[in-house]
């Protein structure tokens, strides 16, 4: 398993192969760092994707994506009624509308962001896309999406470690025992 992270820790994932197709169990420990909390406070939304891309190896050609599934989820703190929301969606959430998205509200920032941390039974895959007599892999990955930021933040902090938070992890499905 190969993996790096920023700002944030996979504390488990667990790939489980059901009827229903490729389902993904997951808990990521969050630290936001400073500068991403002092925006967060005054009102900026913050936007995280995570992906998870299940690969075919093919010793003829590059590897072939079976399937990829994508969830943005949107944090923003609401000071009239001191409290946070947390917008989650399987299309990208733009400031034009929130689409169809699921919103929830949470009292603290620690509460939004262990939400924000968690999947569970995540269907990535569905099970006619799987098969079992060749090597797949799992490629998961979580980050703070910059791009969403307001253009002056973007501007002003290109790649600085302070707006950095992200896990990416690879999976071999083959050898991974599969629960």
């Amino acid at each position: 398993m190969a993996a790096s992270a920023q700002n944030a820790d996979l504390e488990s994932l667990r790939v489980e192969r059901t009827d229903e197709g490729l389902l993904l169990s997951a808990r990521l420990n969050i630290r936001l760092p400073g500068a991403v909390e002092e925006a967060l406070d005054k009102g900026i939304p913050i936007h995280f994707v995570a992906d998870a891309t299940v690969m075919r190896e093919r010793w003829y050609w590059t590897d072939q994506r079976v399937s990829a599934s994508q969830r943005y989820m949107r944090v923003a703190y609401m000071p009239l009624t001191r409290r946070w929301r947390l917008n989650t969606s399987s299309e990208p959430l733009t400031n034009a509308g929130l689409g169809v998205s699921l919103t929830q509200h949470y009292d603290t920032l620690a509460e939004v962001m262990s939400s924000v941390g968690r999947f569970s039974r995540w269907k990535i895959a569905s099970s006619a896309d799987m098969d079992s007599g060749s090597k797949q892999s799992l490629r998961f990955q979580f980050r703070l999406d910059s791009s969403q930021l307001p253009r002056t933040i973007q501007l002003g902090s290109p790649g600085q470690a302070s707006w950095t938070v992200g896990v990416d992890r690879t999976v071999d499905l083959t050898q991974e025992s599969i629960r």
